[in-house]
């Protein structure tokens, strides 16, 4: 290990941890994970025992504190997610927090003036725009590949937050852990979208709630559910471009994502049948100078030179997220996601909500 590697530590053991960020940081250069933490010590030592990890804690607080951990990587619940972030800023050590980095926009705001008044590096795991197809889709953006931009519209479709979900997952019903279609899909894929196309200046929604009751899948037992799984916006770029936003769960027949961003002089096109954890990166295609149909744009092999190529896309963006940690901290620049990130995700949620709650109340009214 030399002197530049980063040394983590990594709160949570579940399905995330083992599929994503261990084998991701034990494949990339300049990171070792040195520890692991959980509430069940049993089960965090057989985790480190097969990843070759050298620490196992039964509590995130001894992690934290250990002083030869550089970066703590928080995949508790949501639910844990500021407070653990907070503990981990408050030791003066740098943090990753997986999206949502709270679950209020309050309380983001409060970590966010923590991590600033501290000085530590923060980053959050809004990792989508960060694969070799979205940096690409960028790249062609700013090449002015479509001329000047007229509309967006994109439309994530999944089987998640439906009518029937699994009891293991029960806890996503509780409106208050702020885990459910808007804050998951909506965090991630409007961060890809805006963050390519520039951030909405006004817009106008609707959030629905079009399964009102949840079954569990085990048991039988209906439960309420009060979060919106059917989610649309519209609203207003810069320079009069207008885009469209359709945010659908508990789909019997997945749609996935696409993406069709029109411009004056061409058109791109992003999909994937899977919106979420991918095995294959986007499909980008785009049509100008007079074609009359969509010719796939493959995405360079410069932008894939992460030796993770042999594991999920999903699991490559989260490498790609780590990368450009480490550029930032060896070069002291600004490209990670960070809490600002996360709290203009949170800012943009609410807007949707506080949209939907007006269109609701006015036509109550009427």
């Amino acid at each position: 290990m030399t002197k530049q590697c980063i040394r983590v530590g990594i709160i949570g053991t579940g399905g995330w941890a083992r599929y994503g960020h261990i084998p991701v940081l034990q494949a990339l250069d300049g990171f070792k994970v040195v520890a692991l933490a959980g509430r069940n010590k049993d089960k965090v030592q057989k985790y480190a025992d097969e990843f070759g990890i050298d620490m196992a804690f039964g509590s995130a607080e001894e992690l934290i504190a250990h002083p030869e951990i550089d970066l703590v990587v928080v995949l508790a619940p949501t639910s844990e997610h500021g407070r653990l972030s907070a503990a981990v800023i408050a030791a003066g050590k740098d943090v990753y927090s997986e999206w949502p980095l709270s679950t209020s926009t309050a309380e983001s705001e409060h970590i966010l003036a923590q991590a600033k008044t501290k000085g530590v590096k923060h980053v959050i795991g809004l990792q989508r725009r960060f694969s070799p197809a979205v940096r690409y889709l960028k790249d062609l953006m700013q090449e002015n590949y479509v001329g000047r931009l007229r509309a967006v519209r994109m439309s994530v479709g999944v089987d998640a937050f439906g009518p029937v979900m699994p009891k293991a997952v029960e806890w996503v019903l509780n409106d208050a852990n702020f885990t459910h279609l808007l804050s998951i899909y909506g965090g991630h894929f409007h961060d890809v979208l805006f963050s390519t196309v520039g951030f909405p200046e006004r817009l106008s929604a609707v959030a629905k709630v079009q399964f009102p009751m949840t079954t569990l899948a085990e048991t039988g037992e209906q439960v309420l559910y009060a979060s919106a799984n059917e989610v649309m916006v519209i609203g207003t770029l810069a320079d009069s471009a207008l885009f469209s936003v359709q945010l659908e769960g508990g789909q019997a027949h997945r749609t996935g994502l696409q993406i069709d961003i029109m411009g004056t002089d061409g058109v791109l096109r992003v999909t994937n049948p899977h919106a979420f954890q991918n095995e294959a990166d986007h499909k980008i295609e785009g049509m100008k100078s007079g074609a009359a149909a969509f010719a796939e744009l493959p995405v360079p092999a410069e932008y894939a030179y992460l030796p993770v190529s042999d594991m999920d896309a999903s699991a490559q963006d989260v490498a790609y997220l780590y990368s450009t940690y480490a550029k930032d901290k060896a070069k002291g620049t600004d490209e990670v996601t960070s809490f600002e990130d996360a709290v203009r995700q949170h800012h943009l949620i609410d807007q949707i909500n506080a949209s939907s709650a007006a269109f609701f109340a006015a036509g109550d009214a009427s």
